[in-house]
């Protein structure tokens, strides 16, 4: 895996991944940033998010589960000095859909926090991680 980060100026970047996509990375203002783009740690935890839920997604499909939605609310605790790596993540899943087994859900979840997401079980190499989920209807959804 290749990726490309180009400085933009004062703090602003832009990186760029082999796929051919690109986002825009920036600092706060009381950092020089011009408020632009997202946090390179802001980053570091979607990429978390969206490693943990692909897995969570795919196990559901795969295990026959009615998923419509699947979002992971994702908090994260960092250190007061530099340097301020996170010292606690908690992922909270909120799944979507009619009829789906709760045994099903937390097995899904399990599984990527324990064999499947690279991302999160790299950063548990260093990081307390937690996570938790809720079940939703599709009524719920649409309210």
């Amino acid at each position: 895996m290749h990726v490309r980060v180009k400085w933009v100026d004062g703090v602003s970047f832009i990186g760029e991944s082999e796929t051919g996509h690109a986002v825009v990375l920036d600092g706060a203002t009381e950092n020089g940033g011009r408020n632009i783009g997202m946090r390179p740690m802001e980053m570091l935890l979607i990429g978390m998010g969206a490693c943990t839920s692909f897995d969570v997604v795919t196990i559901l499909k795969k295990a026959r589960q009615p998923i419509v939605d699947c979002v992971a609310e994702v908090e994260a605790v960092r250190a007061d000095e530099i340097p301020k790596v996170f010292t606690k993540i908690h992922v909270h899943f909120v799944v979507t859909g009619d009829n789906l087994n709760i045994t099903q859900v937390e097995r899904a979840v399990k599984l990527s926090a324990e064999k499947y997401c690279s991302a999160s079980i790299m950063l548990s190499k260093s990081v307390e991680i937690t996570h938790d989920f809720e079940l939703r209807t599709i009524a719920e959804l649409i309210k």
